[in-house]
């Protein structure tokens, strides 16, 4: 037993937040003492750098202010950070516990430890953009997200540098293989043909456009918001020797028209960031830009009808993703029919995001060393935290990763032949 008050007050509290959970984990004090819930193996090392740590975690019971605790150091998580966010996820359950007298027990110890927390510098490390989708607005926070060093992103992602879902074929895969999986797939169920003009919204680095033109013979456009990937991706098309059958254009989607029209179309990640309001306006846009006959997918994170904007990700939205906003695949499928679109086929590629968000947790812890040199702490632990919570918004079904393949008919002439056949030829 602690001689140390303040470690025995610490402690209390931690045994009623692993009252439910089975697992065992290890608890390191400030005093170098430790101390652990169950019997059996440690998943994972609770580093707690002063006596008010706990209190600056989960007072209020706030994912903000426990991410905000993580990033500037009132405590680390040494090892599995996986078995961390499962720990975390039950201590959320705690607070949806209908016991309120076990409720507010639990909360008076929390408020009985200290106040004290490391010293934050929001201005640098995080945002809050909350508010409108307007062009300046999203300009602002399309700028925020993916304008970090290119060779940042290279530190976790992989080769093509995919920052969504691949699609693997078993859990272990190597993820340049399962995210080369990905873009052929896209490319297969827009039954690409040599010499069709595409368009991808949200073309991020641009290897996915090179991808189609290089294998497919597409000629490509893609438009993007964010200035340091379009700098990345012209590069990229230069580098590939495809200048004249690939073009980089920096718009809003609001203000991108081609006269010429397209014959297949793409956003890969960008749905989250149109917002819930500007979706039929997003929809509009692709199908006026797609010639008769065109096709258009759309691959974005959705979220499941009728349940609660889910807690955590209010830490994603301030340091990762400003302004970022899911919707219900009801919501997309409905935008897109009142665009004009008609709708051939929708496939939720959820349990490959799993997958997906392990490769590159295990691939940035790898390189921490690098990422640390190159963008600091503060914003490795951003990423390492965000990325591993967010799988389990997939691995319990609250998120989804759905695949919309749309068709604007040329006088009820879709084009599509009669099965999926040639998608995995």
């Amino acid at each position: 037993m602690t001689a140390d008050p303040q470690v025995a007050a610490a402690t209390r509290v931690l045994v009623a937040f692993t009252r439910d959970y089975p697992a065992n984990f290890t608890v390191r004090f400030w005093t170098g003492e430790t101390w652990q819930p169950n019997a059996g193996p440690s998943g994972f090392t609770l580093a707690l750098k002063h006596p008010g740590a706990l209190r600056a975690m989960f007072w209020p019971f706030d994912n903000v202010g426990l991410g905000e605790s993580y990033i500037f150091d009132d405590f680390d998580v040494e090892g599995d950070i996986f078995a961390f966010v499962a720990w975390r996820r039950s201590i959320l359950k705690l607070n949806d516990d209908r016991n309120f007298l076990g409720k507010m027990k639990l909360l008076w110890a929390l408020t009985k430890l200290p106040k004290r927390k490391n010293p934050r510098d929001i201005s640098k490390a995080g945002r809050p953009t909350e508010g409108d989708h307007s062009r300046d607005k999203d300009r602002e926070a399309i700028s925020y997200t993916y304008d970090l060093p290119g060779e940042f992103y290279r530190l976790f992602l992989d080769k093509n540098f995919q920052y969504t879902c691949g699609a693997f074929a078993h859990p272990t895969e190597d993820q340049d293989i399962a995210q080369e999986r990905k873009m052929d797939l896209i490319c297969r169920k827009l039954r690409m043909k040599p010499g069709d003009r595409y368009v991808d919204f949200g073309c991020g680095w641009g290897y996915l456009i090179v991808h189609a033109a290089k294998k497919y013979g597409v000629h490509a456009t893609g438009v993007t918001l964010s200035g340091a990937q379009a700098d990345w991706a012209k590069r990229l098309v230069a580098e590939s020797g495809l200048g004249d059958r690939v073009r980089i254009v920096v718009s809003d989607y609001r203000d991108f028209k081609d006269p010429q029209g397209f014959d297949v179309a793409s956003s890969v990640g960008m749905g989250e960031h149109i917002g819930v309001a500007n979706l039929p306006i997003f929809f509009s846009k692709v199908f006026e830009n797609l010639k008769p006959g065109g096709r258009y997918l759309h691959h974005s994170i959705t979220l499941k009808p009728l349940i609660p904007y889910p807690r955590w990700t209010a830490f994603a939205r301030k340091y990762v993703f400003p302004n970022g906003e899911l919707q219900t695949i009801l919501r997309v499928q409905e935008s897109a029919a009142l665009a004009g679109f008609e709708l051939r086929d929708m496939e939720n590629l959820r349990e490959n995001y799993v997958h997906t968000l392990e490769a590159w947790v295990r691939k940035l812890e790898q390189n921490q060393d690098q990422v640390r040199k190159l963008v600091g702490d503060v914003t490795y632990r951003i990423f390492r935290l965000y990325m591993a919570g967010a799988t389990l918004g997939f691995q319990y079904g609250n998120y989804g990763l759905s695949q919309l393949l749309c068709v604007k008919t040329n006088d009820g002439l879709s084009g599509f032949p009669l099965s999926r056949a040639d998608w995995y030829a």
